[in-house]
């Protein structure tokens, strides 16, 4: 449940100038000049040529199959105020940024890691500095390294910053009183050096012209309830407004730093059930809303957005060095029906054996590649973490580098309140937190997925065939729906990559795709990649086109509401939706003045209801609900679903996220939903041309019955 820090040890010598990684498919461009690179783009992934680190790719390349990815790009860890000149043989950071210069790069990764008190829920990645030390923390670290990134020779080079690991997120979760929380956390949240640090780092470092700022936000398995999503938000932006800083400080947001959850889960989803009990009921979901980093990642975006203010276009970043789950124990489908937890156990990649398991994972593998602009709302899969470092050591190491020893990196541990106090999976043999651990890389070789090229099977050069079929299955006024027939391969197809007028646009698992956020009565034409898992990619399909249908409703407002049926029985004794509302206009609206109405009728039985929120990327405490009679005659309408907003704001172009609701009879009576006004029957968003929403009192989109 926690990510740890990274110290480079290596020689220091300079290497011979590394062929710098291209991030995403074959990115030939320029490197910019000093003169373009004060103008932040929106997306510094994309087109960029990335740093290698040599000190790291060394080592990499000295373990067995590690030179298939010696070459890829990971991040540098300024661990403690000695990094930044270097500590041991460790470059120093403007050694590392002049080897970028070298290598050609222009994309440098720094992780700004030293907050006084640091992860106060961790011993293996304490820090130097105790909790009182702001001071120090401002001006013998973070400004030298502002000093650093702020020399005209870097002007070229795009600095990503991940901004502090895990101290945000600690003090939502563990400063007050819950399962696993730390009295030195209750410190941190008192004294409020936490955000002042970040506060401080964030506009510090915001004043560099080509320093992108990313702040960390943890991971679904530490943030991916209801009841921590929505407070993690307001904390962020607590910090985010701290010491000078501002939300426009930051960039975007990085999510799995240094962690293991998995990228995507294609065969367990939170809203499948087993025999009438949701995934969320498992053991291993444990009523999260999320089971994977990518959704996690794009709910957390909207709520940023939507509640914290931040701007419309941040960026999501997702640490994918070690989160592939390969190998042999990788499920190749779905989980039997016997029970919830059967399904989601049998089927799920993360193998863990609890989400909140952190250190040095038995089991885990090397995760996606880096690449830019994977998935909406992503920026790029990056590896924070280098693979092969140490997230904390087995049993107690005397150190100069104030790193204690953590039980949860101890493999006979019994656990705590925070992994359910089960087993911590951890490998034995472990160094210190960033110390190269031999044992950890080569297993994270053999376990990787994709699979290595030339990790230890026969090299697969051959590409999928190209998919046939594409077909436009369903749209409205803003998605496409599309499905294709499946590629061939030599050794499998493991995912299809959807293009838009030539730009990628999302991945999926299986033989279809939504595509969504689209303008209604507008053109899109579409190709499809296969991709097998030693990336090879194959031709992209005949291309297929498709225009958006008009905009629904009466009204003539910016809203509109986008629904989805979360029930496929239509007789049970309740209605389940999903809602979300998207603001299309140029200004943010008051939510506190916006309702939502569902119009239905209920049929025999009690004439009064029960209405729950069962989640809201926003928070349900944010959402009101009520049922009252609508006195309309209209056939299926006479009563409606009102869903109003306490406070808050929602900005220009964002959505509220998903709001997923239900409501009952107090009899607990039977529906019959078949001839609802308001009913459809799609199960992803879609547009609602007859759900209605009222700002005061007025009508601004759907129809009315």
């Amino acid at each position: 449940m926690r990510s740890r820090s990274s110290t480079l040890h290596g020689i220091r010598r300079k290497f011979a100038a590394l062929s710098a990684l291209a991030i995403g498919a074959a990115l030939a461009v320029a490197v910019p000049t000093p003169a373009s690179a004060a103008a932040r783009v929106d997306n510094p992934y994309v087109g960029a040529k990335a740093y290698v680190n040599p000190q790291w790719s060394a080592k990499a390349a000295a373990e067995p199959g590690g030179g298939v990815i010696a070459d890829e790009p990971s991040f540098v860890w300024m661990d403690r105020i000695a990094a930044i000149e270097g500590a041991g043989d460790a470059m120093s950071l403007r050694e590392h940024l002049d080897e970028a210069l070298d290598q050609g790069a222009n994309l440098f990764q720094v992780v700004i890691y030293d907050l006084p008190g640091r992860d106060c829920a961790a011993l293996a990645s304490n820090g130097e500095l105790g909790p009182t030390e702001l001071d120090r923390y401002k001006t013998e670290y973070i400004n030298p390294i502002a000093d650093v990134l702020d020399d005209p020779a870097y002007a070229s080079l795009r600095i990503v910053a991940v901004i502090e690991p895990d101290s945000l997120p600690n003090i939502v979760t563990n400063a007050g009183g819950e399962a696993g929380a730390t009295e030195a956390c209750a410190v941190m949240k008192a004294n409020g050096n936490y955000e002042k640090g970040v506060g401080y780092a964030l506009h510090t470092l915001a004043a560099i012209p080509n320093v992108y700022n990313y702040i960390d936000a943890a991971h679904h398995g530490w943030l991916g309830w209801d009841t921590n999503l929505a407070p993690a938000v307001d904390e962020f932006k607590k910090a985010a407004t701290s010491e000078g800083a501002t939300v426009g400080d930051v960039h975007g947001f990085i999510v799995n730093t240094a962690n293991y959850s998995a990228l995507q889960e294609p065969y367990v989803k939170v809203t499948d059930s087993v025999n009438g009990t949701t995934v969320r009921q498992s053991k291993w979901v444990d009523w999260n809303q999320y089971v994977d980093e990518l959704t996690y990642a794009q709910g957390l975006r909207s709520l940023l957005v939507s509640r914290g203010g931040f701007d419309s276009g941040i960026g999501m970043l997702i640490d994918t060095a070690r989160n592939g789950w390969g190998g042999s124990a990788r499920p190749s489908g779905a989980g039997p029906t016997t029970s919830v937890d059967d399904y989601v156990n049998g089927g799920r990649i993360d193998r863990r054996i609890h989400a909140g398991n952190w250190c040095n994972q038995k089991g885990a593998g090397i995760g996606e590649r880096p690449k830019s602009a994977p998935a909406a709302g992503i920026d790029a899969y990056v590896w924070a973490k280098p693979p092969g470092e140490s997230d904390g050591n087995s049993q107690p190491v005397e150190n100069d580098e104030g790193k204690g020893f953590d039980r949860m990196c101890d493999p006979t541990y019994t656990g705590n309140g925070r992994n359910g106090n089960n087993l911590t999976g951890a490998l034995s043999g472990s160094p210190l937190a960033g110390h190269w651990f031999s044992a950890q890389f080569q297993e994270l070789v053999r376990n990787a997925y994709p699979p290595l090229d030339g990790g230890g099977s026969d090299d697969d050069t051959q590409a999928p065939s190209a998919p046939t079929g594409l077909t436009v299955t369903g749209k409205t006024s803003g998605s496409v729906s599309l499905s294709w027939s499946a590629s061939t391969d030599n050794t499998g197809v493991t995912a299809y990559d959807v293009y838009r007028a030539g730009v990628q646009v999302g991945s999926s698992a299986t033989t279809s795709f939504t595509d969504t956020g689209l303008t209604a009565s507008t053109a899109y034409s579409y190709t499809v990649k296969a991709r097998d898992a030693a990336g090879n990619v194959s031709a992209a399909s005949a291309a297929v086109s498709a225009t958006t249908s008009a905009g629904g409703g009466t009204g003539t407002g910016t809203l509109k509401v986008q629904y989805k049926n979360n029930d496929s029985s239509a007789t049970d004794n309740q209605i389940r939706m999903g809602l979300q509302l998207v603001n299309t206009g140029s200004t943010a609206v008051n939510l506190s003045t916006v309702k939502v109405r569902y119009w239905f009728t209920p049929e025999a039985g009690a004439s009064t209801f029960g209405t729950a929120c069962d989640y809201a990327a926003l928070g349900c405490g944010s959402v009101t609900t009520g049922v009252t009679a609508s006195g309309s005659s209209a056939a299926g309408a006479s009563h409606y679903l009102e869903v109003g907003f306490g406070s808050g704001t929602l900005a220009a172009g964002a959505s509220t996220g998903e709001i997923q609701l239900r409501l009952n009879k107090s009899d607990w009576s039977n529906f019959n939903e078949a001839d609802d006004y308001s009913r459809t029957t799609n199960t992803a968003y879609a547009d609602a041309s007859k759900i209605g929403v009222y700002v005061g009192s007025t009508l601004t989109w759907g129809t009315a019955p």
